[in-house]
């Protein structure tokens, strides 16, 4: 097995030196972080060095290394994880459950494997109420697979991995407003760059605005089954090119302008621990379909994004709670934050990615409503 790739330390000449963050802490986090034990002596958050080139970014996580998904190896009945539990309630149809009564802290491997497999089914699984250290909340993502540490983002002081969410501290460098909301207020998945995409994501919100600041999800194995058949077969098997969100500078041409980490997955993927199909495309992040003209990519991703985006039945909106918990499945949703609360009230939460595998195309996979028994003659 390939060693973990930390970050590359370039050289100092090649990034961005941090600068020191003066903000104060919501009440809420400071709590939860002093009671964590984080040592705050040198400010929050801790800021790495940008890298300034393209190819410094690429050589992190280079390789190809194995990665089994723990929801493969959970009894299909999750009797572990649900009987533990005070209430399991499904909030929609097609994606969105909320298990009530768990610490996610204490969670045996068992249950672990388990919430893995219901996250693969469901696509997102919340928890209220959570007593969960930053430090917690890492551990239990390098159970579903290696971390993302982020060579830009700023993360949590000596927890590298647990990344900030903190919009008042992105308004510093990005301000947002109410016709320009900001990057994390439009449909997305994370990652996508990555040779490995992002699998499982947990976000804990520790601090929330009392009035709006929802999340949205939607289903990529519903936006597929949305799809007549003979559309599917257009795209079954096909690749695109999937874009970083953050640019860089080309060693050789700096003068060339911003470049993304470009990388080519499957349009259509199959969750390994489901093997359902799943469709894989996001607005802010595909870019082009390979082998077809612009005009023609254009078309078929705009469609592809509408049915994505448009189909509210295939959605969750989650209004949060402090001590909140969210876990996803980057493999089979699109989210989007939405910003109404305008930043007039303080929110922060910390975030960690588990990467997964590298995504894969199966012909003889079926969708989710054939897998349940739940397709009609229209989805055939």
């Amino acid at each position: 097995m390939a060693p973990i790739a930390l970050p590359v330390s370039p050289d100092i000449k090649d990034t961005v030196q941090p600068k020191k963050d003066t903000l104060d802490l919501p009440a809420p986090t400071r709590k939860r972080f002093e009671k964590a034990g984080i040592d705050l002596s040198n400010g929050y958050p801790y800021r790495p060095a940008k890298p300034l080139y393209l190819d410094d970014v690429i050589k992190i996580r280079d390789y190809e290394r194995p990665y089994t998904d723990a929801g493969s190896r959970a009894d299909p009945e999750k009797n572990a994880l649900l009987s533990a539990a005070k209430e399991v309630k499904h909030l929609t149809s097609h994606i969105g459950t909320e298990i009530v009564g768990l610490q996610l802290k204490d969670l045996t491997d068992q249950q672990k494997d388990e919430l893995a497999l219901l996250i693969a089914e469901r696509s997102v699984v919340f928890f209220r109420d959570q007593d969960i250290s930053p430090q917690q909340q890492k551990s239990l993502g390098e159970y579903f697979g290696e971390i993302e540490i982020h060579p830009q983002v700023p993360s949590v002081p000596g927890v590298i991995g647990t990344t900030v969410i903190w919009p008042a501290l992105q308004a510093t460098e990005f301000p947002a407003n109410f016709r320009q909301t900001g990057g994390a207020s439009r449909w997305h998945t994370d990652l996508v760059h990555e040779r490995q995409p992002a699998g499982i994501t947990h976000l804990h919100n520790d601090t929330v605005p009392s009035l709006g600041g929802d999340t949205l999800w939607a289903s990529g194995y519903a936006a597929y089954e949305k799809l007549s058949p003979n559309f599917r077969k257009i795209i079954d098997g096909r690749e695109a090119v999937y874009r970083s969100a953050h640019p860089y500078l080309e060693r050789s041409n700096p003068t060339a302008g911003p470049k993304h980490i470009e990388r080519v997955h499957p349009l259509v993927r199959v969750h390994p621990a489901t093997g359902w199909k799943t469709l894989w495309v996001n607005r802010a992040f595909t870019i082009r379909i390979v082998g077809l003209d612009k005009a023609e990519s254009d078309l078929i991703l705009g469609y592809l994004f509408d049915v994505y985006e448009k189909n509210v039945d295939i959605q969750v909106r989650f209004k949060w709670s402090q001590g909140t918990s969210a876990l996803w499945d980057n493999r089979i949703t699109i989210h989007n934050a939405s910003w109404d609360y305008e930043g007039k009230e303080p929110r922060h939460g910390t975030r960690v990615t588990s990467l997964a595998e590298k995504p894969f195309f199966d012909a003889s996979a079926p969708t989710r409503r054939q897998a349940l028994g739940l397709a009609g003659p229209e989805d055939v």
